[in-house]
């Protein structure tokens, strides 16, 4: 077992058996949490480096470290982590999963700076074909008359 999810105010805990899980409101998740404020396909929460890290899968009610919405972070032990309103917290041992030195980043992908602030906010890019523009303008801010070249 690579640690276990404990409901925040009572439940049946959750072991982590795997290390990438599929957590969500189907039965082919992992770990299904029949509420219909979960996702089909709501997040994934995998081990890197010793650590746990959850990804959101563009869920409707998102994801929750520590109170905070995330697209993807890491989740240190004891931390609560939410699907939608459902809270739960996360109990592991970083070196018994394999840890050694400090923490890792908060975001598992190395390749981090490829991607813009809004693209890891979950913030789609918008180019000026998404924009629609319409330029509206008086002919009389505007002197269209020709000027003369002779130089006189």
């Amino acid at each position: 077992m690579y640690g276990e999810l404990i409901p925040v105010g009572g439940g049946d805990t959750i072991p982590l058996m795997k290390k990438v899980l599929m957590v969500g409101r189907r039965e082919s998740c992992d770990i299904v949490l029949r509420f219909a404020n979960v996702s089909a396909h709501h997040a994934q929460l995998s081990v890197n480096g010793g650590y746990w890290y959850v990804r959101d899968l563009k869920s409707r009610n998102g994801v929750k470290v520590a109170g905070f919405r995330v697209i993807e972070k890491r989740i240190d032990p004891g931390d609560v982590v939410a699907f939608a309103k459902h809270k739960y917290r996360l109990k592991y041992s970083p070196v018994e999963l394999g840890a050694v030195g400090p923490p890792p980043p908060d975001v598992a992908d190395a390749d981090i700076f490829k991607k813009s602030l809004l693209e890891r906010a979950g913030l789609e890019k918008r180019t000026i074909d998404d924009v629609e523009v319409q330029i509206v303008y008086d002919e009389e801010d505007f002197d269209l008359e020709e000027e003369d070249d002779d130089d006189d």
